[in-house]
């Protein structure tokens, strides 16, 4: 099942917290790499790498300018997907941070952040 394949690909993209940060973090308009370690409080390599996921995930463009990057969503439908995960989330409460397979204490468990 090819779409399901890459439609699981896509929510592992946005399951790692700190790049949900990013993502919605850019939403708001773009940063460089230095603003995110700013906002975020984390070290400039891990904004990186997290940044190079969501870019070879095709969810975050860069824009060069001199020796700076700026970085912003790839797709404004990125933004329709976050939206309904929220509308989601507000209709089931706490039950997918509560689930013992995919919630919080899962993923803590298995060395996430």
């Amino acid at each position: 099942m090819p779409a399901l394949d890459s439609a699981a690909a896509l929510f592992r993209s946005l399951s790692d917290v700190t790049r949900l940060a990013i993502v919605r973090r850019l939403a708001a308009g773009e940063a460089r790499v230095a603003d995110l370690v700013d906002e975020t409080g984390l070290a400039q390599s891990t904004v990186s790498a997290h940044i190079a996921c969501l870019r070879g995930c095709k969810l975050v463009v860069g824009r060069p300018d001199g020796r700076q990057v700026f970085y912003s969503l790839a797709r404004a439908e990125l933004l329709d997907v976050l939206a309904a995960a929220e509308v989601v989330l507000a209709a089931t409460g706490n039950a997918a941070a509560l689930c013992p397979r995919s919630g919080a204490e899962s993923a803590r468990s298995e060395g996430e952040p």
